[in-house]
């Protein structure tokens, strides 16, 4: 592989890249109002927590608990009702009462209550909500601990580990800054295509894996910069930096297959621009899950995106090692090694 090439195509890509005004302005607007959306985000949690409850029957005493300021809560009708409100992320915490709650206490006997928490729940709400309840038997029966809790926490256990919206937000800028990168590069290549510039090179003693090599290291390149400058501005390097390093390298690389992929697919760049969008939407959607536990559902782990925002998140919010994102990195390895091998593929007889 010829090195004076590949600088050459690089020097040429790169002169077509910032004379596209369209691509150039959203690259550097796009990079600039991420930055902002994160700052601007709220960086503390929000004390405030919201409560549902079932109960058949209710006692009381635990009616005093809608007259408590800081504490908004709703009644379900069922159980099940009330465990899939916390699972989609409706309410922090829930309590479901027996249906023979007075006629326990009235026998002496201790009625048993089930406490459900959203896995997002800091651990001070689970002590909250425990002398709550406890404050409430004891008003009701004049007798205290007359009562035995079961807890079930609904999704990851992240208890004590709650983070604020700005942070829960991080992973998925990062990310769809790395997807955005994938119209600019199928549109350049596209855009070649159309003019003619790429059969014509070909002409030349140029060969196709330095053609490929060029788009690949301009691609990489423009999404690894942009999302370390992000990482790096935004504090999302204090944790492992090698591992987020590492990441953003594979997540670099897969939207340079993808892009490759798209190029070839597409007729013109009307249609990158169009197929682009869906592709960047759909790939966008397990970030959502990360800035909001509990909207996703497992369905998202098909998405090839979902290991590469998984890991960020994981790793600059909850510390995870090595080890913890084993899977997520051998994921990200094998699908970006298969999308840039089906990319170069079907490009190679776009350009032929």
């Amino acid at each position: 592989m010829n090195i004076n090439i590949i600088k050459a195509l690089l020097k040429k890509d790169i002169a077509l890249f910032m004379s596209n005004r369209f691509y150039m302005l959203i690259t550097v607007i796009g990079l600039v109002f991420y930055i902002g959306i994160y700052f601007v985000l709220p960086s503390q949690t929000d004390e405030k927590f919201t409560m549902a409850m079932y109960a058949p029957v209710v006692p009381p005493a635990f009616t005093q608990l809608t007259e408590n300021e800081g504490v908004d809560i709703k009644y379900f009708a069922d159980e099940e009702s009330l465990r899939q409100a916390v699972l989609e992320g409706d309410y922090q915490v829930a309590v479901a009462l027996p249906p023979d709650i007075m006629e326990t206490w009235a026998a002496g006997r201790k009625p048993q209550i089930t406490v459900y928490y959203a896995s997002a729940a800091s651990s001070e709400i689970k002590v909250a909500i425990e002398v709550m309840v406890k404050e409430m038997s004891y008003a009701q029966t004049g007798q205290a601990l007359n009562f035995e809790t079961t807890d079930e926490i609904l999704g990851p256990d992240m208890l004590g580990n709650q983070i604020a919206l700005r942070d829960r937000m991080r992973p998925l800028l990062a990310v769809f800054i790395l997807l955005v990168e994938i119209l600019t590069l199928a549109s350049l290549i596209a855009l070649e295509i159309e003019q003619g510039t790429a059969r014509a090179l070909l002409v030349t003693p140029l060969r196709i894996s330095e053609l490929f090599a060029a788009k690949g290291l301009l691609g990489v390149g423009l999404a690894f910069g942009q999302s370390v400058l992000f990482m790096a501005l935004v504090g999302g390097f204090q944790n492992q930096p090698l591992i987020i390093l590492v990441t953003l390298i594979l997540g670099s690389v897969m939207v340079v297959g993808i892009g490759f992929l798209l190029a070839s697919l597409a007729r013109d760049v009307n249609s990158v621009t169009g197929w682009g969008m869906l592709i960047l939407i759909l790939l966008a959607v397990p970030g959502f899950g990360t800035a909001i536990p509990g909207l996703i559902s497992v369905w998202a782990k098909i998405v090839p995106s979902y290991y590469l925002t998984d890991t960020v998140n994981r790793v600059v919010n909850y510390g995870a090692d090595w080890a913890d994102i084993g899977v997520n990195m051998a994921a990200m390895v094998i699908f970006s090694a298969l999308v840039v091998m089906a990319g170069m593929i079907t490009l190679r007889r776009r350009y032929q």
